[in-house]
């Protein structure tokens, strides 16, 4: 019977099972067995099943048994070799081969560690089953151990502490205490997920004397924190390495300023080696010395120096403090600096006086503040002065008794300049304002020291107050067409002379040019060669309006163009011929340079009166001509008939070609003057003759 077999896995043994088995097998195919079976053997699992004794809760370092049991059917009574194979969390556990159906597995003293998920595996004559996973709980934990590295430190060291239990199985939590008389025992714990101890280091502080140190150990099962005991306790003993500093003032820690005070911080060292003493104050350091037991530090005392004092000593990780009140009592109070006046008009005269209140004998000097160094004026406590506006800033005294200097509060002088007289403009330049837009006005005041006030008027009525150096700004958004009022504005600082007032700014409101239109005389139609008067006027604009006329065809051709101070103007074009043809505008802007354009108007150029007559007279002489030649050719067709039938024959076709010519001429819409005509008759004579000669020669 073998207990544990940690190497081997349930995977791993069914595999050496099945390997025994094909031997078996073989052993009988090749005569080697020495049993034959005369009868068939049959058998099956009907179920393995796996139990643990006495519970499956089970108590640390109580008795434990795991009960493997197998169920099998068989078809006649024969004997069967089992082979029990338990697993705890998949690894083998235990192994024996039994005649019987049972398999019992003794655990004499039970550990946390037995605790884990049991299977068990039955195989036998090539077949194999297992049961179901069975969780079995070892409840408690042992005891751990604890143990120190030193029994006896020093303040500033660290005490190295390990922590074990044994028998137990990681994952593991430890939880290590420090714990001393009279306060809360500071805790810390570490997660261990390989191994069942760990170690904690503890530093030593100032004050600890005799450490006590215990710890314990908790593990997670099934979702549950299980603590063990605590450990046992062990002791450390703290020794120093020095001894609390001693701090003290010579001659006293209630002195007078002016005296000279003495600090002395001394301490008794067990070695003298990186050992170091600071003296401080209000976090400041004032001195600090290194491998000496003693430190001292001295110094005229000041109002400033009373407050606590902290002598510090460390030496590697240890540091132990000592505190020391110091009282230093005032020798005389600040100086005070009175002013004959805090402001005041250039050229006047100033008075500047340093005195201690109740004390006499001290050292004054006045002095003026500067950024690069207060600048002294006097050795004295006293100074007058005529000022200007250089000497306008902050002054000091400064009073010195037995080398104690103390200083005054600053005084703030100002010293001012009479304010010019303000000039009043418009910000865009020009005294003039869009209708509709707002009015910004500047009004500017070149002398005088600032602060200067400012004042806005719109007649007599304060639109604004502005404080500022040398200038100040006013927008007026209600610009109105018909407001008369002018503008103003006054200036002012603390000098005795008073306020300046600005000249009266009169602005001009120009309105938008409103509703531009082009007319024309006569209109659409013109004759040519006659005059046209174009006419463009607008509804509402401030002169002068600028006007243009404009004609379109292809591009846009400027005609016209004259400043007017009037809401319209006109033009005379004289001779319009057919090229004036197209469509004309006009456009009208002012000084809101807004350009404002019309609605187009088209002008036709036709002919004039006397050229249609002309052309008329012209159609009806061309007329009067066609009829006189129609009735002499009439005439004369009668006057030949009474000829010859072939006279008459040959008329009748030279008056029939005549016909179709003019017939032909008509149609192509041509005009003959009569000369023409009568040539052409002419011709038509001659070829008559020449037919009858013809006829009479025959």
């Amino acid at each position: 019977m073998n207990r544990s077999h940690p190497a081997k896995t349930k995977k791993h043994v069914l595999r050496d099972y099945n390997e025994m088995t094909v031997r078996k097998i073989c052993s009988c195919i090749t005569g080697t067995g020495s049993d034959i079976y005369t009868q068939e053997r049959v058998f099956t699992f009907n179920r393995v099943e796996i139990k643990v004794q006495p519970s499956v809760k089970v108590k640390n370092g109580a008795p434990m048994s795991i009960v493997c049991h197998a169920d099998i059917s068989k078809s006649t009574n024969f004997q069967l070799k089992h082979n029990f194979t338990i697993f705890k969390d998949g690894k083998l556990v235990f192994m024996t081969v039994s005649g019987k159906g049972d398999a019992r597995y003794e655990i004499p003293v039970a550990r946390s560690s037995d605790t884990g998920d049991y299977e068990c595996t039955v195989e036998a004559d090539g077949k194999a089953k297992s049961s179901n996973s069975l969780h079995v709980w070892v409840t408690g934990m042992t005891k751990p151990i604890l143990t120190a590295e030193k029994k006896e430190v020093l303040e500033g060291e660290v005490v190295k502490l390990r922590c074990e239990l044994p028998e137990e199985v990681p994952p593991l939590y430890f939880f290590f205490r420090k714990i001393k008389m009279n306060s809360t025992p500071k805790e810390k714990f570490v997660f261990e997920p390989h191994r069942n101890f760990s170690v904690m280091e503890f530093s030593v502080e100032e004050d600890d004397n005799i450490l006590q140190f215990d710890c314990f150990g908790r593990r997670n099962v099934k979702l549950e924190f299980e603590s063990s005991k605590h450990s046992n306790t062990t002791l450390v003993t703290v020794r120093e390495p020095f001894i609390k500093p001693t701090l003290n003032a010579k001659p006293s820690s209630n002195i007078t300023e002016g005296d000279r005070i003495q600090f002395e911080c001394s301490t008794v060292v067990a070695q003298m080696r990186d050992i170091e003493i600071i003296l401080q104050k209000n976090k400041t350091i004032l001195s600090s010395v290194r491998d000496e037991k003693l430190l001292k530090y001295s110094a005229v005392a000041t109002l400033e120096d009373s407050g606590e004092y902290l002598c510090k000593v460390e030496q590697g990780r240890t540091s132990k403090t000592t505190k020391l009140n110091v009282i230093v009592s005032e020798l005389f109070p600040k100086p005070i600096l009175a002013a004959s006046m805090s402001k005041l008009d250039e050229n006047k005269e100033l008075t500047l006086n340093c005195s201690i209140s109740g004390f006499q004998k001290a050292n004054f000097s006045i002095l003026r503040k500067n950024s690069n160094g207060d600048i002294c004026l006097k050795n004295s406590g006293n100074l007058t002065i005529i000022v200007n506006v250089n000497d306008t800033g902050s002054y000091i005294c400064k009073a010195e008794v037995k080398g104690i200097v103390k200083e005054s509060k600053p005084v703030r002088i100002n010293v001012y300049a009479p304010v010019s007289k303000p000039t009043l403009s418009v910000a865009s330049g020009l005294p003039e304002v869009v209708l509709g837009k707002p009015l910004q006005l500047i009004c500017r005041s070149v002398m005088g020291t600032p602060p200067i006030t400012f004042r806005f008027y719109k007649g007599n009525e304060i639109k604004k107050t502005v404080i500022n150096d040398t200038y100040a700004t006013f927008l007026d958004k209600n610009i109105t067409q018909n407001d008369k009022r002018g503008y103003k504005c006054d200036a002012r600082n603390n000098h005795s002379s008073g306020m300046k007032t600005s000249n009266i700014l009169n602005i001009t409101v120009i309105v938008p040019i409103r509703n531009a239109s082009l007319g024309s005389i006569p209109y659409e139609e013109v004759e040519d060669g006659s005059e046209t008067v174009f006419l463009c006027s607008v509804n509402e604009g401030s002169w002068p309006i600028r006007f243009r006329i404009f004609r379109k065809t292809d591009r846009e051709v400027l005609l016209f163009e004259k400043n007017e101070n009037a809401d319209r103007v006109m033009w005379r074009k004289e001779a319009m011929n057919r090229r004036d043809t197209g469509t004309y505008y006009c456009m009208a802007s002012n000084r809101a340079n807004v350009d404002v354009k019309s609605r187009p108007i088209t002008i036709s150029v036709v002919l004039a009166a006397w050229q249609k007559g002309v052309i008329a007279a012209f159609v009806l002489i061309l007329i009067a001509g066609a009829v006189t030649l129609t009735l002499w050719w009439f005439l004369c067709k009668k006057k030949k008939a009474k000829g010859p039938s072939m006279e008459m024959s040959g008329s009748a076709l030279a008056t029939n070609l005549t016909s179709e010519k003019l017939t032909r001429q008509h149609n192509d819409g041509d005009y003959y003057s009569g000369s023409g005509y009568i040539e052409d008759s002419e011709n038509h004579m001659k070829s008559t003759d020449e037919n009858k000669e013809n006829t009479r020669a025959s």
